[in-house]
């Protein structure tokens, strides 16, 4: 797996198929080709279905919440200008309040509003795509909070990938 199939694959949770890989590499600041093959590697590894465009939803969840740190960690660097991610941005910020606030966590990017401690996106167009789209913004800020945060922002941020994927349901019933 590679940073960008994570990238891939939510993308097609929050906006579905877009009809060509041409578009969906356009939309991810990517090739169509680097989108073809993140689709096929994401297939392998189980994370979409094998002939639609759809993730497996539990399987994504699981990932998130128990392999994604270890096999994307976050790279924390210096203070910087940029975009707010982890705990910085939505629905983290709003349910962290000003304790979350402490020290805020950016993409680098030079036409950021905020001032913070600069976190290596997922995948280096991951911050122009959020920026297009609000919904996939909030799953790149859910991913780097369990990537790169304290233990409070870290379960909070698995609890509501777990709710928004069915995969707590799943735990509980077990």
């Amino acid at each position: 797996m590679k940073p960008q199939d994570i990238l891939i694959v939510l993308k097609l949770l929050v906006a579905g198929w877009p009809g060509s890989y041409a578009a969906l590499g356009q939309q991810l600041g990517m090739s169509a080709s680097m989108a073809h093959a993140a689709v096929s590697r994401a297939r392998q590894a189980g994370l979409l279905h094998p002939v639609e465009f759809v993730p497996h939803k539990l399987a994504l969840a699981e990932f998130l919440v128990h392999g994604l740190k270890y096999v994307f960690p976050g790279q924390l660097g210096g203070l910087t200008r940029g975009l707010p991610t982890s705990h910085a941005a939505a629905p983290l910020n709003k349910l962290l309040g000003a304790a979350g606030q402490a020290e805020l966590s950016v993409w680098p990017d030079p036409a950021g509003t905020r001032r913070g401690v600069a976190l290596k996106p997922l995948y280096r167009s991951a911050p122009q795509a959020a920026r297009a789209d609000a919904k996939l913004y909030q799953w790149l800020a859910l991913v780097d909070a369990v990537r790169t945060g304290r233990a409070r922002e870290r379960e909070l941020a698995c609890k509501i990938i777990g709710e928004k994927l069915g995969y707590v349901a799943l735990r509980q019933s077990r």
